[in-house]
């Protein structure tokens, strides 16, 4: 047997199994390739050259049993490899925080929010920074700024702290204890936040993969915008302490666009929605003077 004759038969019992994608890949065959290639420790950003590369039976048995316990206990891939990749950047994730899969990652990347942004910009905060992938790509995008990454959860700090590390950003990156914005030093002038944002109903039916993340960085009410209520009510009543003068905000909400329009009418012609590889209502920009002026 070969490496691709093992990816196929491995999808193909990923897709018999059903289980769920969307921690890195939409579908059985780059799960598959993932999961294959990595446990060969072969490059996973080259297939082709890792095609034709015959697999011994030590070998299969290995991925068999990989690709066993990603059926039996329906953890994410990146749980069992203890890496996720967002735009070409490695991280380290693991049980005590979500997988990295935020569409700001793209936007820091394609430099389509660099409009809003300038000299000025120099204090950055990631917020509900998880694994500390955000807070890595927003140093390494604009090398003169300097990042607090703040997160309620110790044990996602644990994890952002070894992505900080491994990526060499310790002078730069500051890890911060904080429930919302209650331990954050503002201003800022940049203002990242990939926050709880599944309502309640979507909660309830999530597929095992997704349950399998901690629940405090997915849920948040109802309508899925308690954590962005009590967001902008902080913002907004002491702009000065969180937010410099040409401040923006990049908050990433997912599939919520109708339940964030109903909870704020006020903001919604004000807020500019970003494109992303997922569609153009999944993250949205908002300027500290629209955030805080009356409508």
């Amino acid at each position: 047997m070969n490496v691709i004759a093992l990816i196929e038969a491995s999808a193909k019992r990923l897709s018999e199994a059903g289980v769920a994608f969307g921690h890195g890949t939409t579908n059985a065959f780059d799960e598959a390739a993932w999961l294959v290639l990595w446990r060969l420790n072969l490059p996973i950003d080259d297939l082709d050259a890792a095609a034709d590369l015959p697999v011994g039976t030590d070998q299969t048995d290995a991925v068999h049993e990989l690709i066993n316990e990603r059926i039996a206990t329906r953890k994410p891939a990146a749980y069992l490899t203890k890496q996720a990749w967002l735009q070409g950047v490695p991280f380290y994730v693991d049980e005590r925080a979500i997988v990295p899969r935020s569409f700001i990652a793209e936007v820091l990347a394609d430099g389509s929010i660099d409009a809003w942004l300038g000299e000025h910009t120099r204090r950055v905060l990631d917020l509900c920074t998880g694994n500390g992938s955000l807070a890595v790509l927003a140093a390494m995008a604009f090398p003169e700024v300097t990042v607090d990454a703040a997160d309620i959860s110790d044990d996602a700090l644990a994890v952002a702290r070894i992505n900080v590390d491994a990526h060499g950003l310790q002078d730069r990156i500051t890890l911060l204890k904080s429930d919302g914005l209650s331990g954050v030093r503002g201003p800022y002038d940049l203002v990242l936040c990939n926050p709880p944002y599944v309502n309640a109903a979507s909660m309830q039916a999530l597929p095992a993969e997704y349950r399998a993340e901690p629940e405090l960085a997915l849920a948040s009410g109802e309508d899925g915008m308690d954590f962005t209520r009590a967001l902008f009510a902080a913002l907004r009543a002491e702009p000065d302490r969180f937010l410099s003068e040409d401040a923006v905000l990049v908050l990433e909400i997912g599939n919520e666009r109708p339940n964030f329009e109903r909870a704020f009418p006020e903001l919604a012609p004000a807020v500019t929605w970003l494109p992303t590889t997922s569609g153009d209502d999944q993250l949205l920009l908002v300027t500290r003077d629209a955030l805080i002026l009356p409508h």
